[in-house]
């Protein structure tokens, strides 16, 4: 495991337990950014097997939940104290399935009808983040979707520079404490986020003939790639 996931565990052990707490105030377009990723599931299965990539405290998975009430959920992620809060989150759910690991190297022999993630693949490298597109490929049943609701990086250096300063302004005005906004600051040193661009061409290469961006607000952005059914 590399210097960087070593740092982010770490980081994310010691911010379980305020995590959920801070994301409205972390995240200014909370509200569109997870209700429209949940939106582009089909309403006509309430009972999914859904496998969420870095899920972190299940934040994602509740509200791909409250549409799927009946969905078999798959949670991993490398910190075990925040998939902790997501025990508490679901207890008493059934179908629920946490695994403590690196999704980029863990091996899995499922099936899925949807591989989401949200806030996390733009902590990977590129090579990484293109591997995880073609393993979240490998591992949708046909007609499935996957979901990545995250950051990415401005396409100039000037966007970049304007993405960052309207993020800060509002995190500071958020009513977080310093301590919490030095905290969140801290964390956005080991990201790696790359252009929406480049990661719709990945997606793309990975096999998802339908991929586009469905939802952007400054740095934050929802994709999402159909896992077409061969044609006979």
């Amino acid at each position: 495991m590399d210097r960087t996931k070593k740092q982010l565990i770490e980081q994310f052990n010691e911010a379980a337990s305020a995590y959920d707490r801070q994301r409205r105030k972390l995240i200014p377009c909370f509200d569109d950014f997870y209700q429209i990723a949940v939106s582009l599931t089909d309403e006509g299965n309430d009972a999914p097997s859904i496998l969420d990539l870095g899920a972190g405290t299940g934040l994602f998975s509740a509200f791909m939940l409250q549409k799927h009430p009946r969905a078999k959920l798959t949670l991993v992620d490398l910190s075990g104290p925040m998939l902790e809060v997501a025990r508490t989150r679901f207890s008493g759910v059934p179908n629920v399935t946490y695994i403590v690991g690196d999704y980029t190297t863990w091996e899995c022999r499922e099936k899925y009808d949807i591989v989401i993630s949200s806030l996390s693949i733009h902590h990977l490298a590129d090579a990484e983040k293109q591997k995880v597109y073609c393993t979240a490929y490998a591992l949708l049943n046909d007609n499935g979707l996957f979901i990545n609701a995250d950051q990415m990086l401005g396409s100039t250096p000037a966007l970049e520079e304007r993405y960052k300063q309207d993020w800060r302004r509002k995190v500071e005005n958020s009513g977080l404490s310093a301590a919490e906004i030095s905290a969140a600051y801290e964390r956005t040193k080991l990201d790696r986020m790359s252009t929406l661009e480049e990661q719709l061409v990945w997606l793309k290469q990975a096999g998802f003939s339908d991929a586009d961006c469905i939802y952007k607000y400054f740095n934050f952005v929802v994709m999402a790639g159909w896992k077409k059914r061969p044609v006979k």
